[in-house]
């Protein structure tokens, strides 16, 4: 259907999800313009190459060229307001308009689709299988939901013969897929505010599996109560792990598979369950019948991705930027952290990610980040949210057991940082601290 359509109107264009399609446009020659509210690194480079992007929503900042109903497609993420004015305004005047999800349904409808699905663990997992496919020479296009450290974009293409795509289970968005291949990283209760109950989500990811092709293969971590090929630390897995130890950021185990066979493997990212991320990449590449060894020497070059556990600095102290916004999330980096740094302070920076996660899991915010030797908490990032009563840093706050524990404005967090004894510094959260990574470097390095 993208033939008929000359031009490709995104409404949140900067986000990473759509941001990768706004690049797969260009790449295929589409005219592209697009509303996001803020500024970022995406924007910037979509601009360079051509897009037109404006951030206020505004109808009379829409393009001229981009309001004929006959050429011009729009594509919307589901995290935009449907009373949005520039959303409406596409719907009122007969446009076609199109989910993030549904056009990447389209996209790989008639290709050999692979789909990473799972709360935690599908962005690093999709991005490792694109690391392999793109050194073993695999003709693919991927869409990824972050930055890739060897590729520097979240869309990476060699080809366009598989469709490999990272599939979000929020508003049940992984749904418009039929994948020839999928897996699944984890099912940890989330996205509560869509989802009524975890059991509700739970059944969404059942339902993801059986949208699979006939002779389609499910990978799913061992712990899930799906049928598959399953891939873990268990030894009873399809897939399993042995010898696991960290050293010097790396991590290094040996795979065991069809029972007896195994290889070793060096991989630059810490972390057991970054361990089994890879694992599963592995195993999805046997599948595709890329040689083992070329599989473990492509993880061996694997840089990592943007804000998953990313080493800023490691002199004079270490700083570590990372995504985790989910008690699980954050307990695996302070896992990794306690294993790679046991005898050294570690300081946690952290802004909850919408009212309605921190509302519930706070109890469990609260037991995880108790654990960091030091916690500074900033206000609760809203995202598309609005506030809700009794919810917010503060409470957050009381529940935290840690005597060094501060609830703090971004303008404070250099003197804290400043007057901290702690050796390791990790910044956590899904909103905009991250762009307070420059300004922490700043003042530990001075």
């Amino acid at each position: 259907m993208f033939k008929n359509y000359n031009k490709i109107y995104f409404i949140g264009i900067g986000g990473i999800g759509m941001s990768s399609i706004a690049l797969y446009f260009i790449n295929y020659g589409k005219q592209v313009a697009g509303y996001d509210k803020t500024k970022n690194a995406l924007t910037k480079k979509l601009s360079e190459l051509g897009a037109q992007i404006h951030y206020e929503s505004k109808t009379s900042d829409i393009p001229r060229e981009f309001l004929n109903n006959l050429e011009t497609l729009i594509i919307y993420t589901p995290a935009i307001s449907k009373d949005n004015i520039e959303l409406s305004y596409f719907f009122n005047n007969n446009f076609t308009v199109l989910k993030r999800s549904e056009v990447l349904g389209k996209i790989a409808k008639d290709k050999f689709c692979i789909a990473i699905a799972g709360t935690h663990g599908k962005t690093t997992t999709s991005t490792i299988l694109s690391h392999i496919l793109f050194e073993n020479n695999i003709n693919f296009t991927s869409f990824i939901g972050g930055i890739s450290e060897n590729y520097q974009s979240n869309l990476i293409q060699n080809g366009n013969d598989i469709i490999l795509v990272e599939a979000d289970e929020f508003d049940r968005s992984f749904l418009t897929l039929n994948p020839n291949i999928a897996c699944i990283t984890s099912v940890d209760p989330d996205h509560l505010d869509i989802y009524n109950s975890n059991s509700e989500l739970q059944k969404s990811f059942i339902e993801f599996a059986s949208k699979l092709k006939s002779n389609g293969v499910l990978f799913k971590h061992y712990d899930i109560p799906i049928k598959g090929v399953s891939y873990g630390f268990s030894k009873d897995a399809d897939y399993s792990i042995k010898n696991y130890y960290n050293s010097k950021d790396s991590s290094f185990f040996e795979i065991i598979y069809q029972k007896e066979k195994s290889i070793k493997v060096k991989f630059n990212m810490p972390g057991k369950h970054n361990a089994c991320n890879a694992l599963a990449a592995f195993a999805i590449g046997r599948f595709l019948k890329i040689k083992e060894i070329d599989i473990t020497k492509s993880l061996s070059t694997f840089k990592g991705v943007k804000r998953r556990f990313s080493y800023i600095l490691k002199t004079p102290k270490i700083l570590i930027d990372d995504y985790a916004h989910h008690p699980s999330e954050i307990k695996a980096v302070y896992e990794s952290l306690e294993s790679l740094y046991p005898d050294k302070n570690i300081m946690a920076i952290f802004q909850p990610h919408l009212f309605s996660r921190t509302r519930d899991f706070i109890d469990q915010f609260a037991q995880i980040l108790s654990k960091f030797d030091e916690v500074v908490l900033l206000e609760i990032y809203p995202a598309r949210e609005e506030a809700i009563k009794g919810i917010n840093s503060s409470e957050l706050l009381k529940r935290i057991k840690n005597i060094n524990k501060n609830l703090v404005n971004k303008s404070e967090l250099s003197s804290h940082i400043k007057n901290s004894e702690s050796d390791v510094f990790v910044v956590m959260g899904a909103g905009d601290i991250s762009e307070e990574i420059p300004l922490i470097k700043d003042v530990i390095i001075s």
